[in-house]
């Protein structure tokens, strides 16, 4: 079964079983998918839908941010709780350890010396991870790596 029907059968699944919560967001990510596919002229394949599913991640940490800063934590815990239901369809992400042996791998492959090549050596350690790595991680990491 691909990753759209999954979610369309737990979008169902959550509406049978009154999950008021769970059943919005997914329904939020599925009509986010069939606008990125009109968007698109075609069918999303499953690493665009894993794109799709860690933007909207991200859009809900910026909002639990926000919340928190705010003082709604009532606001930024539905948040919290969206982002569990949405990291499901997200395949495992590696640990630091793994991302750091990417890393330095990566840094020795292009000959990364100084901070300027950040960008030469997140593309290649992103590329290897294959959507399982959090970007801001990686960022963090090639640039302690590339201090001088």
């Amino acid at each position: 079964m691909d990753l759209k029907t999954t979610i369309q059968n737990d979008m169902k699944s959550a509406m049978k079983a009154g999950e008021p919560v769970k059943t919005g967001c997914l329904r939020m990510l599925i009509a986010e998918i069939k606008k990125r596919e009109i968007d698109k002229r075609s069918v999303l394949d499953e690493g665009e839908i894993q794109k799709t599913v860690s933007s909207l991640i991200k859009q809900r940490m910026d909002s639990v941010e926000a919340f928190t800063k705010g003082g709604r934590e009532d606001l930024a815990d539905k948040e919290k709780m969206e982002i569990d239901f949405l990291k499901v369809y997200l395949p495992t992400q590696l640990s630091e350890s793994e991302v750091e042996t990417l890393v330095i791998a990566a840094i020795e492959e292009t000959g990364a010396k100084v901070p300027q090549d950040v960008g030469k050596v997140m593309k290649a350690v992103l590329a290897k991870a294959g959507g399982r790595a959090d970007g801001k991680m990686v960022n963090e990491m090639v640039r302690k790596k590339l201090q001088p």
